[in-house]
């Protein structure tokens, strides 16, 4: 299992392209220090709201098959108590952010799952080079493997059965490697993934609007469906080495007693996602493939979405991707697809992160029109979305849009403010300073003022 490399493309480029010789934003020329890193708290995971019907097909579909479509013999999992060491040169907010992941799957999963730094740990967290990772996976920002405690024993095993997930009937020890020259958030988005398919289901679905068991990665940190999920497979009812047909028995009373109220819900029943639309998405946003063949990619995801007849957040995400292919190209044409994209994430419960997404885009282009109170509006009903759901990076862009925004409607005091607590965010989003001030220099260029200074 990897996290794929689709957050990079999703938030580089997060606003309209800009132009390097653009001037930079006050913030840079103010000062040349940027304020302390923020970190996020307490944890505000959602209630799930979704029938057990639909959660004992989404469980099976998540614990008894892989990414790659193959189906799994039996069920697997750690038994007893789970140990988890850290080893490597990281970030300094690596070790906290695990902490803080360890103690969510405690008390919202019960996991038996604590830290060690024994040798002879279940699970090993690797923090290596991103470099190192992409030799093993070029496409991967990080991965999970079984077996294994150490990338160099990886090498040895890789391309044998014993780090086939296919293969194994039991979970004692597995590897994790993380990069350790990425943001504070990537390197946290990769534990929460990670983690969470090292523990549990070794698939992603992408018909899941609120999980981080999604290649569209919309999620970076386990959302309250996610521990739910993660409760079931650890009830003492399941075991290593139940069939498809064992666990498909147990489930109906796992889940009446775990979720009583998703009992009395009606069953949604949403569509298989064919593997030709996902492939076409991993092409149209990975990395690797040319402009012709992302928009070519797009056009297919799209036309197998109209051909599902999708009125769910996967139909939006299509729209969504093919928005940001055509950006640096057709603006307009990105804008209206960024506006059905919205429109397909309305109607999707549990859709409101992928919305926010959406309203950084339409917030740009509010700035570049010179319509501050329109990107003050997008910008005031997705921060705290941003911020509920974990996400830095998007918070600081959506911060930084508003100040921009709140300086072209005159309110510079009030932007100056915004953006000073943007920064903070950006820097445990983005990592580097001078990627945040590369963000801060891509949004002003957006601010009318900005240009308008730039032209004299």
């Amino acid at each position: 299992m990897r996290r794929f490399l689709l957050p990079l493309y999703l938030f580089l480029g997060a606003c309209m392209p800009v132009s390097q010789t653009e001037p930079a934003t006050r913030a840079v020329f103010v000062d040349s220090s940027l304020p302390a890193m923020k970190v996020f708290s307490v944890p505000r995971p959602q209630p799930v709201r979704t029938s057990n019907a639909d959660l004992a097909r989404d469980f099976m579909d998540l614990a008894m098959g892989l990414e790659s479509g193959r189906d799994l013999e039996v069920f697997t999992r750690f038994e007893g108590p789970i140990s988890v060491r850290l080893v490597g040169s990281v970030h300094p907010t690596v070790p906290s952010d695990l902490d803080r992941l360890l103690h969510r799957l405690r008390t919202e999963a019960g996991i038996n799952i604590f830290s060690t730094v024994a040798p002879d740990a279940n699970i090993t967290i690797n923090a290596v080079s991103r470099a190192e990772i992409q030799r093993v996976l070029p496409q991967a920002a990080c991965f999970v493997v079984p077996n294994v405690s150490t990338l160099s024993e990886y090498r040895q095993a890789r391309r044998t059965n014993r780090v086939n997930w296919g293969k194994i009937t039991n979970r004692t020890r597995l590897a994790i490697f993380l990069p350790n020259d990425s943001s504070p958030q990537e390197a946290r988005d990769c534990l929460h993934e990670e983690l969470a398919q090292a523990l549990g289901p070794l698939n992603d679905l992408y018909r899941l609007p609120d999980s981080v068991f999604n290649d569209d990665n919309v999620h970076t940190v386990l959302t309250g469906y996610d521990m739910l999920i993660l409760r079931a497979y650890y009830d003492p009812v399941l075991h290593n080495g139940m069939s498809r047909n064992d666990v498909a028995s147990r489930l109906p009373g796992i889940l009446a007693r775990l979720n009583p109220e998703g009992e009395a819900l009606p069953a949604v029943r949403a569509a298989r996602t064919p593997r030709p639309w996902i492939d076409a998405i991993q092409t149209a946003l990975g990395p690797g493939a040319s402009p012709i063949a992302r928009r070519a990619a797009a056009t297919e995801a799209m036309s197998i979405a109209s051909a599902m007849g999708w009125q769910d957040h996967r139909r939006g995400f299509t729209h969504y991707a093919m928005g940001r292919i055509l950006q640096s190209t057709d603006p307009d044409a990105a804008r209206a697809q960024f506006l059905q994209a919205d429109t397909y994430f309305a109607r999707t419960p549990n859709a409101e992160l992928h919305r926010a997404y959406v309203a950084s885009q339409l917030a740009a282009y509010a700035l570049t029109e010179n319509n501050p109170e329109a990107a003050i509006h997008l910008t005031g009903i997705s921060i705290d979305l941003a911020a509920r759901h974990e996400n830095a990076a998007l918070l600081a862009t959506l911060l930084m849009l508003r100040a921009e925004a709140l300086d072209l409607a005159g309110r510079v005091s009030a932007g100056a403010d915004v953006r000073l607590d943007s920064l903070g965010w950006a820097r445990y989003g983005f990592g580097s300073d001078w990627s945040v001030r590369a963000k801060l220099r891509e949004i002003a260029s957006l601010n009318p003022l900005t240009r308008a200074r730039g032209s004299l």
